[in-house]
């Protein structure tokens, strides 16, 4: 209990460092390699972010779909996905330690160790116990030209035995 403790009271003293660390890595970068290298080096890593997250993204969808296809429970994918948003986001946001973190987050067997860490911790809500979806039937009725027309309605009054009726109480 002390190390969770511990680890909840690092975490804003880490969020309030972080930009510390961050221009520290700016000032050691832009030391070896220039001051206009580390800007397209900053510049190239939020434009990586975001095709990352194009790309990346629509894979994990497609895995996504093909999971709930199956009738398998998609919460694993939808972490993956979760963990690549956050990815494109520190990659997104200027520095170098976010950007290895990004970096990180953006390969597979990563984001497989922290949803092994995390899947305890994290509840989804969905139902896949009945091994796939419920589909509901069809309630499309087709009427001929005839078959029903407003004026006539009005006419009888309401008609208790009517399928409009039948489908408001399933």
């Amino acid at each position: 209990m002390v190390g969770k403790d511990l680890r909840i009271s690092l975490l804003p003293f880490f969020l309030l460092a972080l930009p510390l660390l961050e221009i520290a890595g700016f000032v050691v970068v832009g030391r070896e390699v220039g001051a206009l290298a580390t800007v397209g080096l900053v510049l190239a890593s939020s434009f990586a972010g975001v095709l990352l997250l194009r790309h990346q993204g629509f894979g994990v969808m497609t895995r996504i779909r093909a999971e709930m296809a199956a009738g398998r429970d998609p919460s694993g994918q939808l972490a993956h996905g979760a963990m690549i948003v956050v990815a494109a986001i520190l990659l997104i946001i200027p520095g170098f330690i976010t950007d290895i973190i990004g970096l990180l987050l953006f390969l597979p067997p990563v984001r497989d160790l922290a949803w092994s860490r995390l899947k305890g911790r994290i509840v989804v809500a969905t139902d896949f116990s009945t091994g796939g979806f419920r589909r509901q039937r069809d309630k499309v009725i087709d009427l001929e030209d005839g078959d029903y027309s407003r004026e006539d309605d009005l006419k009888r009054g309401p008609d208790h035995n009517s399928p409009w009726r039948r489908l408001k109480d399933d």
